[in-house]
């Protein structure tokens, strides 16, 4: 199956419709009630509610899913019966399968019970009409002229002891989103140097800055101190939702002192030092924390 251990819980809809084609004959008995083994309607919405529910059992590559709200319609026009059906759930991959399997079985039911008088009946189709939720969903526009800056803080690193990991993975991170201007920096961990640089690229009218490392407890970890002194409107929420992510992978990320803010219309963002974690606080954030420049415009809601 598909690894979606790094994907982000959202709410997640699909609404799947299938047809079910008959004679006018079983139109007619099903209105009257006059079908022997039963009005096939509600048989079908119990039919769909169980085949929702083992989705994962029938086809392979299915996640199983807790499944919080399933919803079935039907309508008849003429000579068919259309089953509408919408799947709902908080989880990392999407319900279009779980869908499209509840209609199908739904329609196969239908198709069960007319069968004994209906020779012609025929399920003609079964599709996804709507499909909502996950990072697609949250599509957002970049600032013209978007730059960032990625600021390593590490003593080693800064004196080539060993290898910039984290900030040229945080680098790949932000091309996904189509932030290419970016600017690569390795400092040392000291709290006046990151402060001046920090502010540097704030007064230079950056989008973003990004600092990773310096977020632990360390006696030379000082990032958080010099990005304190610098940011004038704190959005705590940014942290939280990179801790949350981590703390559910790593025990350790409760150790991360990282804080998020504005410096002006500057968006300052402390990542952890290694590079899963910087990694882990990017899936965390990215692409709804581009939605804070719309807001900072007024335009967001």
């Amino acid at each position: 199956m598909k690894n979606v251990t790094y994907k982000n819980e959202t709410l997640r809809t699909a609404i799947a419709l299938s047809t079910v084609r008959c004679s006018s004959h079983s139109i007619e008995a099903i209105q009257k009630g006059a079908i022997p083994k039963g009005d096939p309607l509600p048989y079908a919405k119990a039919a769909c509610f169980l085949a929702v529910k083992k989705t994962p059992d029938l086809i392979p590559h299915c996640h199983p899913l807790l499944i919080e709200s399933v919803d079935v319609d039907f309508a008849i026009k003429e000579n068919q019966i259309q089953i509408e059906v919408q799947v709902s759930s908080a989880a990392k991959t999407g319900m279009e399968m779980e869908a499209l399997t509840g209609a199908s079985v739904a329609a196969l039911t239908i198709y069960d019970i007319l069968k004994p008088i209906d020779d012609d009946i025929e399920i003609t189709s079964v599709k996804l009409l709507e499909k909502r939720g996950g990072k697609s969903d949250f599509k957002e526009s970049l600032p013209e002229g978007f730059k960032a800056v990625v600021i390593i803080t590490s003593d080693s690193a800064s004196q080539k002891k060993r290898e910039d990991k984290s900030g040229k993975a945080i680098i790949d991170s932000l091309k996904n989103f189509k932030i290419t201007d970016v600017e690569h920096l390795v400092l040392p961990d000291e709290k006046e140097t990151i402060k001046e640089k920090i502010e540097y690229f704030c007064a230079k009218g950056y989008h973003m800055v990004i600092t990773t490392g310096g977020t632990g407890v360390g006696p030379r970890d000082v990032t958080v101190e010099a990005t304190s002194e610098v940011i004038d409107k704190e959005v705590p929420g940014i942290a939280e939702a990179i801790k949350s992510y981590g703390q559910k992978r790593t025990p350790y990320s409760m150790l991360s002192r990282g804080i998020t803010g504005l410096k002006g219309k500057t968006v300052i963002i402390n990542l952890p030092g290694s590079t899963k974690g910087a990694l882990d606080g990017m899936q965390a954030i990215f692409p709804a924390i581009l939605h804070i420049y719309e807001m900072m415009e007024g335009k967001g809601h």
